[in-house]
C-alpha cells in the first residue's frame, strides 16, 4: 500500500547523523533512478559500490530542502564536488553515507539519496513510501543491462517536474535548508573539490 505523505526518519548507517524528511510522498516530490557517471564517481569516493544498483543505478527522491532537518550528528555533515562548479554532494563523514545532492542555496530541490533513508525505522519499504521510480536518466553511462522498473523521462514527467520546482520556490521551501547557513548561504562544510584522477582512483570518487 503506497501512502500520500508521511515524515520518514533520516539515519546515516552508522546512527550518528540522524534527521528527518517531512511530507515524503509519491506526490510530494519525484523519485528517479540516476546512471550518471558522476553519481558513480561519487559512489566510488565514499567507497560505498552497494549504493548502486546492477547497472551503475543511483536511487533519489528529489523534494525541497526545506523539508529536511537534522537532528543529530551534523557536525559529520562532509561535500564534495567533481568540478569548481560542480553540484554539493553531502555525505555523513563518519561512516561515509550518501546523503543528498545540491545545487545551491537558491535552488529549491535536494535530491536525497536511498541510502539516507531509514525505511526500517517503520517498516515501510522504499515503494511503499515513495511509490515506484518515475524515471531513469544518463542510461548511456550504464554500466550493465538497465532494470525496466522506470521509464525514460517523458514530457509529462519533465512538466511535473517544473510545475513542483517552480511552487517550491514560489513557496520558499528552498529553507531552510540543512546543508547551507540560512544567513550567509555558505555550505555547512567546505567543499572539497576533487581532482580528476582522484575521483577514478583509489575508490573515492549530492
Amino acid at each position: 500500500m503506497i501512502v500520500d505523505s508521511l515524515d520518514l526518519p533520516l539515519r546515516c548507517r552508522c546512527g550518528r547523523l540522524r534527521g528527518v524528511a517531512r511530507e515524503v510522498g509519491p506526490s510530494t516530490g519525484l523519485r528517479l533512478i540516476c546512471y550518471c557517471k558522476d553519481c558513480q564517481a561519487f559512489a566510488r569516493f565514499l567507497e560505498r559500490h552497494d549504493i548502486l544498483d546492477p547497472a551503475g543505478g543511483t536511487d533519489i527522491f528529489q523534494m525541497p530542502p526545506g523539508r529536511l532537518g537534522l537532528t543529530a550528528g551534523a557536525d559529520a555533515l562532509r561535500c564534495v564536488r567533481l568540478s569548481d562548479r560542480g553540484i554539493l554532494r553531502w555525505y555523513s563523514a563518519c561512516c561515509r553515507t550518501p546523503i543528498a545532492n545540491t545545487a545551491g542555496p537558491r535552488f529549491p530541490v535536494a535530491g536525497v539519496i536511498h541510502s539516507i533513508m531509514d525505511h526500517d525505522a517503520d517498516g515501510r519499504s522504499r515503494e511503499a513510501v515513495l511509490g515506484p521510480p518515475s524515471c531513469r536518466i544518463y542510461e548511456r553511462s550504464a554500466t550493465g543491462p538497465i532494470p525496466q522498473t522506470a521509464p525514460s523521462p517523458s514530457l509529462a514527467i519533465l512538466a511535473r517536474r517544473s510545475a513542483m520546482l517552480f511552487s517550491w520556490w514560489l513557496r520558499g521551501l528552498n529553507r531552510p535548508s540543512p546543508f547551507f547557513h540560512a544567513h550567509t548561504g555558505a555550505p555547512r562544510a567546505e567543499p572539497r573539490v576533487l581532482s580528476a584522477s582522484s575521483s577514478r582512483s583509489a575508490q573515492i570518487g549530492t
